[in-house]
């Protein structure tokens, strides 16, 4: 079997790799898509192939992020429910259609996903992969029991990194990830309210260009 990872060589992927690669005993493809990462795709090829990967994609995404799908949400002004900014979520869609191009070229029987069971990239992700290629599995551990049992939560996922020599730069002591791109950087932990961060996001939030007054169109009697 072969399964292409969204893989970002960050902890919940890093651990992802390795789980899928034991638990399927699959050939783990690794794909990560370059949309403005910079310096975090140093060193990830080797990463990936130290963690099990048989192979990896790094594929230049940037061009493509930021005409079909950045510009478009901008002269949108789309917001979800009014105050989430759709910085990280407005790239699910191209990364999915990347990893089922490259499903198709190494004829691999499945595409897995980190987004957990709770929120809404499982389904930007998956609708992605039904519209494109509905013959593809989509696996997403998160929603799998065995892997909630064995990692229900990230001291185990650092743990296990630990056990098998996995290279993360997560720890006990520093938790947090970033998910960074051509248009922000967001940062997360256990809980995703980082101290210091919030005033920063809601003087951000009163400044943003996409909060702006809807024009009206003028009515026949003030022509």
């Amino acid at each position: 079997m072969k399964i292409v990872l969204a893989y970002s060589g960050g902890l919940d992927t890093s651990v992802l790799l390795a789980w899928l690669k034991e638990t399927y005993r699959a050939e783990v493809i690794a794909f990560c898509a370059d949309i403005g990462q910079d310096e975090e795709l140093h060193g990830l090829k080797a990463k990936a192939a130290k963690t099990g990967a048989s192979k990896i994609y790094i594929d230049n995404l940037q061009e493509e992020f930021a005409k079909d799908f950045i510009f478009p949400m901008m002269r949108a002004g789309a917001i979800y429910e009014g105050q989430y900014f759709l910085g990280t979520s407005i790239a699910r869609p191209l990364i999915a259609k990347r990893m089922v191009e490259i499903a198709r070229k190494e004829k691999a029987q499945a595409i897995a996903h980190g987004a957990t069971g709770k929120g809404n990239d499982q389904v930007r992700f998956e609708l992605t992969s039904a519209a494109l290629a509905p013959d593809v599995e989509v696996i997403a551990p998160w929603r799998d029991e065995r892997f909630r049992k064995r990692f229900p939560g990230r001291a185990e996922m650092i743990r296990y990194c630990e056990q098998r020599k996995i290279p993360v730069q997560a720890t006990a002591k520093k938790p947090y990830s970033m998910d960074r791109n051509l248009l922000h950087i967001p940062m997360r932990q256990g809980f995703w309210k980082i101290r210091g961060l919030m005033p920063l996001l809601r003087r951000t939030r009163r400044c943003s260009p996409f909060r702006f007054r809807r024009r009206t169109r003028p009515t026949r009697r003030s022509m």
